[in-house]
């Protein structure tokens, strides 16, 4: 079992920076690819980057070149830091954990956090 708490969400002007952390619970965090997906009123969940357990990565188109996702095991914890935020950033992200490959993060991975807030004012 593995409980995800996300935070660092918050309100932040176009063009600024947030960070967000995932701090995992239990000992084997490192064995899990980790991910983060973000949410939009009235949209569906999306995938917005993920780690796997060798710290390779994937990184959506959307956000490619603005977000960065690193992971320090030692701290079992999964960071997304995101740069020049536009109003279209704006939702709820979620951390995901999940020990199958980096490519099977998704919809059906067994763990996720209740997700933390994310305003980008225009």
């Amino acid at each position: 079992q593995v409980q995800l708490v996300e935070s660092g969400g918050g309100l932040v002007q176009a063009g600024g920076s947030l960070r967000l952390s995932c701090a995992a619970s239990g000992r084997t965090f490192s064995s899990y690819a980790m991910g983060w997906f973000r949410q939009a009123p009235g949209k569906e969940r999306e995938f917005v980057a993920g780690i796997g357990r060798s710290g390779s990565t994937l990184v959506a188109d959307s956000v490619k070149g603005r977000f960065t996702i690193s992971r320090d095991n030692a701290k079992n914890t999964v960071y997304l830091q995101m740069n020049s935020l536009k109003a279209e950033d704006t939702a709820v992200y979620y951390c995901a954990a999940d020990p199958r490959t980096l490519l099977r993060l998704g919809n059906e991975s067994p763990y996720w956090g209740q997700g933390t807030q994310v305003t980008v004012s225009s």
